[in-house]
């Protein structure tokens, strides 16, 4: 039995970008202009007043005495990381190459952490002498800091990464709760903490992240929550006053047909609770949120320009010269998971009222290498840009741009 069109699940609306003459805009640029700007395509483009205004909105909508931390994975284009190390209170970063990254943009070493369960020695040895907050991971990790400590006359800042005994309920990703490779189990936290005790080494506080890409505001109340009163609890076992306390993120965009956008409201009301019960909890300590998808992910677009529109028994096929190669989340993940559309138009016809069913494809040899499967867009044409929405985040380096040997895309904050 067919579903009425209806009745379908739709795209939350994505009117983050204006339109100007069919054309959508980006940066201040009619998408065509910047295309000629860029100089090829496909491309990544990050509007610079997008990130401004997100982080101005999480500023009205949490209250003052949260910090906000970028997790720069998310997005490390250098340029995208300088601005966003103007616009937030520190950086995270998950590897030497991040943490070089933000330190070249100027971000200050005191508000940098340093997260990640394989860093290699060397790894750490940088972060020491950087003077960056590094997360410990394992019992491994504070046996070599008491090494490097000792060869630099330079005692490591450390927070501990705590694996809690919950989770983010509704995450796309779980990234506590169970057995997980990221931090140390709650349990075992006592016996860690009088390690970096003995070791010497200069303890900030705790660091829990339960999970990311959550759309539901309770269950990131529920876990902001539960983290804070687990905290408080290892607090008792600290060698030193808690200063830090990283409550984590989990903040998501909406990418899939049915899903809406988070409300941060009762997020906001939750932590400032929060921030009422630490000024005598946790005096002497900073509660931070931890974002990088929610920063960066609605600023950005992909675009790709339209090679061929092809018909094949009756089904449009739009390719394209940018596909799975450079958005492999778009593409569906090597097929690994089922495949739902992200919101996609034709960003050079953005308007136009005639529309038709079609699917865009790359220019790979190979069936998975698709943009929209069936979305109803603008009828479009071979020299059109067709544009992937939600695109600022996870997007050219979580990609196989080597993939069959195809030219690379390029990046612009513009």
């Amino acid at each position: 039995m067919s579903i009425p069109e209806r009745s379908l699940p739709v795209h939350a609306p994505m009117n983050q970008f204006a339109v100007e003459d069919g054309q959508l805009v980006v940066g201040g640029e009619r998408l065509a202009m910047l295309a000629e700007r860029v100089g090829q395509t496909p491309f990544y483009a990050y509007d610079r007043a997008l990130l401004k205004a997100r982080v101005a909105e999480l500023r009205l909508a949490l209250p003052e005495g949260i910090k906000l931390h970028y997790a720069m994975k998310a997005n490390p284009m250098p340029a995208v990381v300088g601005l966003m190390a103007g616009l937030v209170d520190g950086i995270d970063v998950a590897s030497a190459g991040e943490l070089k990254v933000a330190l070249d943009v100027g971000a200050h070493p005191q508000e940098i952490s340093f997260a990640g369960p394989g860093k290699r020695d060397v790894e750490l040895r940088q972060a020491v002498a950087s003077r960056v907050l590094i997360n410990i991971e394992s019992f491994r990790e504070v046996s070599v800091l008491a090494s490097i400590s000792s060869d630099l006359g330079l005692p490591a800042r450390v927070a501990v990464r705590v694996n809690p005994d919950f989770e983010l309920k509704g995450s796309g990703m779980k990234m506590g709760g169970g057995p997980k490779q990221f931090g140390v189990d709650v349990e075992q936290i006592p016996d860690l903490l009088a390690k970096v005790a003995s070791a010497g080494l200069a303890f900030e506080g705790f660091h829990l992240f339960a999970g990311s890409q959550n759309l539901r505001a309770e269950s990131i109340c529920e876990a902001q929550q539960k983290s804070y009163e687990l905290a408080l609890r290892l607090a008792d076992g600290a060698p030193s006053p808690v200063r830090f306390l990283n409550l984590g993120g989990g903040f998501g965009i909406p990418y899939f047909p049915g899903e809406k956008r988070l409300d941060l409201a009762p997020i906001g009301d939750n932590l400032a609770q929060l921030v009422q019960r630490a000024k005598t909890e946790l005096p002497e300590t900073s509660l931070v949120i931890e974002l990088g998808r929610y920063f960066v992910g609605e600023a950005g677009v992909y675009v790709t320009r339209i090679l061929d529109r092809k018909v094949s028994r009756g089904q449009v096929y739009l390719v394209a010269d940018g596909g799975l190669h450079h958005h492999l989340a778009a593409s569906g993940n090597f097929g690994q998971v089922v495949r739902k559309n992200y919101p996609v138009t034709i960003g050079t016809r953005a308007d136009a009222p005639e529309k038709e069913v079609v699917s865009v494809v790359g220019p790979l040899c190979t069936p998975l290498d698709l943009l929209a499967d069936r979305m109803t867009l603008p009828v479009a044409d071979v020299g059109d840009l067709a544009v992937v929405f939600q695109s600022g985040a996870y997007g050219p380096t979580a990609s196989p741009q080597g993939f069959l040997g195809h030219p690379a895309c390029v990046e612009v904050l513009v």
